[in-house]
């Protein structure tokens, strides 16, 4: 299980990544500072999705810019495979026989591009799931449980970051060292989006990512947090309808 303490400094090492830009904390700062925790040379992130198009968003370097392209360009490889499943995609050595037979085309590509392992975590908040971090090394790597489980960590604040991006892209400076809306309870900014999405599934009649879309696109328009627009949802403050405009009910304060 990942605890907090974990989580704590993986956020720690994130913001100071985002302090020594002298910007708001993002996704680039995640991949920057997984660099610098793990043991590999570079780290990707690509925003992805199964009703529209993926793209690359950040990396730290050419080896992963590469990666991401290729890998959204071929439709194959550890990140794809990773979405899919919806699981990690761990992969110490693509010179491996089997890997070479399941990415035909990746494979070949990526060792070219100067790759030789890559490691793809999904970025998951329930049912939703935004994108995937990839990290690579240039030599044959493996990763051991606490090396996994930092990299899991990562992976958690790149999801909440990811999905707040969304939201809010000014990417203003930043005077402290998280996000003014700070992450004090992960788990619970991750259950109460997750749970709204769930019942604007029911409200609308879609499936998770037309409710997700849905549900952000509120948040954008009203210029409001995301995780403040779940909890009216949750609440019962705040209903869509599949016809009309979001309603706030009788039971707001």
């Amino acid at each position: 299980m990942r605890s907090d303490s974990r989580s704590a400094r993986v956020q720690v090492v994130v913001a100071e990544q985002a302090s020594r830009r002298g910007a708001r904390v993002g996704v680039i700062d995640v991949c920057t500072a997984a660099v610098a925790a793990l043991p590999i040379g570079g780290a990707g992130l690509s925003a992805m999705s199964r009703t529209a198009a993926s793209h690359p968003l950040c990396s730290t370097d050419d080896i992963s810019a590469q990666l991401e392209e290729l890998q959204l360009t071929l439709g194959e490889g550890p990140c794809v495979d990773a979405f899919a499943q919806g699981s990690a995609v761990l992969t110490p050595d693509l010179l491996t026989g089997a890997l070479q037979d399941r990415w035909t085309v990746f494979a070949d590509a990526a060792l070219e591009a100067g790759a030789r392992a890559v490691f793809a975590f999904p970025l998951q908040m329930g049912a939703i799931s935004p994108g995937v971090l990839d990290l690579c090394s240039d030599v044959p790597t493996v990763l051991d449980t606490e090396q996994l489980a930092d990299a899991l960590a990562f992976a958690d604040l790149a999801t909440l970051l990811l999905l707040d991006a969304r939201i809010d892209e000014a990417g203003a400076p930043i005077g402290g060292p998280l996000p003014d809306r700070g992450y004090e309870d992960l788990g619970a900014y991750r259950a109460e989006i997750d749970q709204a999405t769930g019942i604007l599934t029911v409200q609308l009649g879609v499936g998770i990512d037309e409710a997700f879309v849905r549900l952000r696109a509120h948040a954008y328009m009203q210029g409001r947090r995301l995780a403040d627009v779940a909890a009216d949802v949750v609440d019962h403050r705040l209903r869509f309808s599949p016809d009309t405009e979001p309603e706030r009910t009788d039971e707001e304060t």
